[in-house]
């Protein structure tokens, strides 16, 4: 028998956590908290907003082929200097073994970010979903989006996730990594599809990979590139290949100032927020 990837073997470790953490609060209960959580924003919209270029910087104290990467770092105070720097979307990592994220680090970052009204960065729950529960609890603790891994689902289960994350109002971000998985996220409707540059089977990054699958994407949907970006030139090429959006999470992670390091990639000028602290704005 072959040995699982590391994808399979972090999909399997979530299995356990989602049952864990249902047993200790139920959908039911979760349901009820729904009505009183904070709106959502259309994550599409929002990120179509900022042109040419969307940056969705990414929030992560570490990752499977990296280790540490920022282990003691503050997750609300780094999201206000990607706010800060004109960020249209902030990804918060919520897996706990792999990555050391919480919901907790996203409910604080979409409690701090709420301060800076509708112009605010959209919340990405980034982690393997695979059941309806994690997307109750994203939107419980504020998200506005949630990441869908095609290649950790099912053609049934995608559907599923998709139609019920819409159904609490928050668009999917479908992510792909060949054409077959673009295939099947087309098939199923998504409209905002995240081409990842990282397989996540060996957890080795292509750049090309964009390149390859980008001709593939219809006009209508919003298209992102993932991982592995860290320059302008990166953006410019993946701007030539059709993306409206890309995600960077390490090379902010590591930037002594990432707020200018977002205004470096989409080339702002100037911050749009000034932020004083983790919870307000001038």
């Amino acid at each position: 028998m072959a040995e699982p990837t590391i994808l399979e073997t972090i999909v399997a470790r979530r299995r356990l956590d989602v049952a864990a953490a249902q047993a200790q609060v139920p959908a039911g209960e979760l349901q009820a908290k729904l009505a009183p959580a904070p709106a959502p924003i259309d994550f599409a919209e929002r990120l179509r907003r900022d042109r040419p270029m969307a940056v969705i910087a990414e929030v992560k104290r570490a990752s499977p082929s990296k280790g540490d990467i920022a282990p003691g770092m503050d997750a609300v105070a780094q999201a206000m200097k990607y706010a800060g720097g004109g960020a249209a979307g902030i990804s918060v990592l919520t897996e706990p073994t792999w990555f050391k994220g919480t919901l907790e680090d996203m409910a604080g970052v979409r409690q701090a970010i709420e301060a800076l009204g509708e112009a605010r960065p959209a919340v990405l729950r980034k982690d393997f979903i695979i059941d309806e529960y994690q997307v109750l609890e994203a939107r419980v603790a504020g998200a506005d989006s949630v990441l869908l891994i095609v290649a950790a689902l099912d053609d049934g289960t995608l559907n599923g996730l998709l139609q019920f994350s819409r159904e609490l109002g928050m668009e999917p971000l479908v992510e792909v990594n060949n054409a077959d998985e673009m295939r099947r996220a087309l098939a199923a409707g998504a409209e905002v599809i995240g081409i990842n540059n990282r397989d996540l089977r060996s957890f080795n990054v292509d750049l090309g990979t964009t390149d390859r699958l980008a001709g593939l994407v219809p006009g209508n949907v919003l298209l992102a590139a993932l991982s592995g970006i860290s320059t302008r030139e990166d953006m410019e090429r993946f701007a030539a290949a059709g993306a409206r959006a890309v995600l960077v999470g390490e090379a902010l992670m590591v930037a002594e100032d990432p707020g200018a390091k977002i205004r470096e990639l989409a080339g702002i000028r100037e911050s749009r927020f000034t932020i004083h602290d983790s919870a307000g704005v001038s």
